[in-house]
């Protein structure tokens, strides 16, 4: 079988977007997006400038993440190694988008699903080559069998200085770039810039900033990007980062409610805690219904599931926690033995593990946001539901309902809880970051457009005003709700700030 693959011929490419026309017509793609684009880099200075051409879209990866962490199937690889899509199937989470390392799916604004380049597989099948080749003047775009060692496009690739797009990713690109400028396929190396008429970003031109980013041109003589499309909006709102802080709520509600029972609460989940745990998982569960661009096909994550993908088995844990909460609380309200409390205790928790943390392991599939894949967010995500379960106690132990904590005990564990989210965060920004993309969100957290969020409301309101009244012997419902609203913060920071990082 084939492996189909593409090559751009930088040498000999015009920048006459030939290739975009023919696909927008090819597949009657919407105004607003693309499935393959042109950008320019230029260099140097006035009158030594270079300007170079860069086609970008869909690399067709041999191990592409968009079909790991796709949760419905509805993008696919087939058998000659075209990665396709089906439509039919996307319920427009899209997740694929994140994953990506390379930009190159969009959310078709006219049926919000997920769509790219797909190689004109339905020109492929019948012998013809894809739209963009064949209209393209000066053969800049190659296809053919990369396993083929008489096709052009295997000779290209053994006998020319060639570029594969961010082949650190490990994702196996089947499209490679002969010759052209490096920088083309480092965004951070010429990252969008408001100052260029064409240059796809929001025009913010005033004579100071005009001056201040010619002078930074001259003095690091470094790539500018000059024409590009218009930047892609964030796709995880708000919701996002508001569903991992109540699915915190939800599992570490429950969570401290066995820890609490194994070290000697009456029963294992009494009213008060079963109900608030199941309100914040309901409320979970509608955020992320609302998130999906085609919500009525949510049920698909469960009737088509495609098993790799963290959201599928992350469905699946909160579809098991519930059950296994409910008969916890049916246990607890007919008093039976405690060793029945304690087995179906026991596997409830380690469900609640499971849903705490395994929106860190989505995340980690998202392999174009690096600053995801820290695996100490494993840790974090489990640490936030813990102290969540610990706040939900201490409120209702004001209240005179069971399962709540005593002022003393909710003092020494929101104490221990501040202290462990300090060391979390401190872990997170003190070590170096793997790769430019994962420090460059840091510092756009710790001195960027997030820096007074995070130093006011993560550091101030959610760890140093908790900490402050902690240590003053203050009522513990007050640290405990501050705590709250620092993880939610975080939360919110930690999703929105990776996905400012361009991919393309």
């Amino acid at each position: 079988m084939a492996r189909m693959g593409f090559a751009i011929d930088n040498r000999v490419c015009i920048g006459c977007h030939a290739c975009t026309v023919a696909c927008k017509a090819e597949h009657s793609v919407p105004l607003g997006v693309n499935r393959t684009w042109v950008k320019y880099i230029e260099k140097g200075t006035f009158p030594t400038t270079t300007r170079s051409f860069s086609v970008q879209r869909c690399n067709h990866c041999e191990d592409a993440p968009c079909v790991e962490i796709c949760p419905v199937t509805a993008l696919f690889q087939r058998p000659d190694g075209i990665v396709d899509f089906d439509s039919d199937r996307c319920i427009g989470c899209t997740s694929c988008m994140q994953a990506c390392p390379y930009d190159a799916l969009y959310l078709d604004p006219e049926t919000d699903t997920a769509a790219k380049c797909n190689f004109c597989a339905h020109r492929v099948d019948r012998g013809y080559e894809p739209a963009c080749v064949v209209v393209c003047p000066v053969e800049a775009i190659v296809t053919g069998d990369l396993d083929d060692p008489t096709s052009k496009l295997a000779i290209l690739d053994r006998t020319q200085r060639v570029q594969y797009p961010k082949p650190e990713k490990n994702t196996k690109p089947k499209l490679f770039y002969v010759g052209g400028e490096t920088a083309a396929l480092d965004p951070t190396q010429a990252p969008p810039r408001t100052d260029y008429l064409w240059s796809g970003a929001d025009l913010g031109v005033t004579p100071r900033s005009l001056a201040q980013a010619e002078r930074e041109a001259d003095e690091s003589a470094r790539a500018r990007r000059v024409y590009d499309v218009k930047p892609k909006p964030s796709t995880w709102g708000w919701k996002v980062s508001a569903y991992i802080t109540t699915k915190a709520v939800g599992a570490g509600t429950v969570l401290v409610a066995v820890l609490m029972y194994v070290f000697g609460s009456q029963s294992v989940l009494p009213p008060a805690t079963t109900w608030t745990a199941l309100l914040f998982l309901g409320v979970t569960g509608g955020l992320l219904v609302a998130d999906l661009k085609r919500p009525e096909r949510f049920l698909y994550v469960m009737l088509r599931p495609q098993w790799r993908s963290w959201l599928v088995r992350g469905a699946y844990l909160i579809a098991g926690f519930v059950p296994l909460v409910l008969v916890g609380a049916l246990l607890s309200a007919w008093g039976a033995p405690r060793a029945a409390q304690l087995v179906v205790g026991v596997v409830t928790g380690l469900f609640g593990v499971g849903v705490a943390i395994y929106t860190a392991l989505l995340l980690a599939q998202a392999k174009g946001r690096d600053y995801w894949q820290n695996p100490l967010f494993v840790v974090a995500m489990l640490a936030d539901a813990l102290v969540a379960g610990v706040v939900v106690a201490t409120l209702l132990g004001t209240t005179s309902l069971r399962g709540g904590m005593s002022p003393e005990q909710a003092h020494t564990w929101l104490s221990v809880g501040v202290l462990v989210l300090a060391l979390l965060i401190l872990a997170e920004f003190a070590p170096r970051h793997a790769t430019g993309n994962a420090a460059l969100t840091a510092r756009m957290i710790l001195r960027g457009r997030y820096a007074a969020l995070f130093w006011g409301g993560v550091i101030g309101l959610g760890i140093a005003a908790p900490a402050f009244l902690l240590l003053i012997g203050a009522a513990p419902a007050a640290p405990a709700f501050l705590l709250l609203i620092g993880i939610a913060l975080r939360n919110h920071i930690l999703i929105q700030a990776p996905q400012q990082v361009p991919l393309s």
